[in-house]
């Protein structure tokens, strides 16, 4: 699995439009081969954080490709950011649990 951690900082007064920009990536993001799930979260400071999951480095790197994601981030590098920075992860280990799993024990 391939992890996206995505952290930005938004101009000022631009947030709306942006996550409309957002919204609609997400979206798109959904459709692409081997895009297991995405969230972003702004933080008390201003900065937001989208942690974006992908089956391999394949997907992750044809949707960065993709024509509207491209248009998008150009559009966002003119008009949103103040700052950004983007890390790319190989999964090494993963660990899991949930209460409500069926076959886990609740204690």
């Amino acid at each position: 699995m391939i992890v996206t951690v995505f952290r930005s900082r938004l101009m000022p007064d631009v947030r709306d439009d942006y996550l409309a920009l957002a919204a609609r990536m997400n979206e798109l993001a959904k459709t692409m081969p081997g895009y297991i799930s995405h969230k972003g979260f702004f933080a008390d400071d201003g900065e937001r954080v989208t942690v974006v999951e992908f089956e391999s480095e394949e997907g992750m790197r044809a949707w960065r490709m993709h024509p509207e994601h491209r248009a998008a981030q150009k559009k966002a590098r003119e008009t949103y950011y103040a700052s950004y920075s983007a890390q790319i992860c190989d999964v090494k280990r993963e660990a899991k649990f949930d209460r409500n799993a069926k076959g886990q024990a609740a204690e």
